[in-house]
């Protein structure tokens, strides 16, 4: 099982598509509070997410509080400031998956505490904008599960 970590994500829509991303493919849902968003059952209900409840997302007060309950996971920092492709890293089942905010990134702190494990989705333009948060969780999912599920 892999493990799909948001840290502070802040468009629910977002958080919903990976939320749906992780049922489909039996991956765990993390999420580092504070989040930009509801997420009471009337919330949901209103967004749609019929599927929240199966999905059973982790929720966390912030990150120390993540790294207390998870010493051990292997951990993948996606930033644009990352100089290893997400095709580069050897997957194993149970990795986590590490993303941002939408509008920041994830925080210098942990870009810098983690230079060893940052990794990039490469792209061809110069748009100079990352990826929508769901297209890079999928992206980054669906090429770890090719390698450990043999696609």
């Amino acid at each position: 099982m892999f493990h799909i970590i948001l840290h502070q994500p802040e468009i629910p829509q977002n958080t919903g598509s990976i939320g749906r991303l992780c049922v489909n493919n039996e991956c765990q849902l993390h999420l580092v509070h504070p989040l930009g968003f509801e997420t009471s059952d009337y919330y949901l209900r209103r967004a749609g997410l019929d599927y929240w409840e199966r999905l059973n997302p982790t929720h966390y007060l912030d990150w120390q509080d993540f790294v207390e309950r998870n010493p051990t996971q292997r951990l993948w920092f996606f930033s644009t400031k990352g100089e290893r492709k997400h095709t580069d890293v050897a997957w194993l089942d149970g990795d986590g998956l590490v993303f941002g905010r939408e509008t920041k990134g994830l925080p210098t702190e942990l870009v810098e505490a983690h230079r060893d494990s940052l990794v990039r989705i490469p792209m061809l333009g110069d748009f100079h904008r990352s990826l929508n948060l769901a297209q890079a969780a999928a992206i980054g999912l669906y090429e770890a599960l090719r390698q450990t599920q043999g696609w």
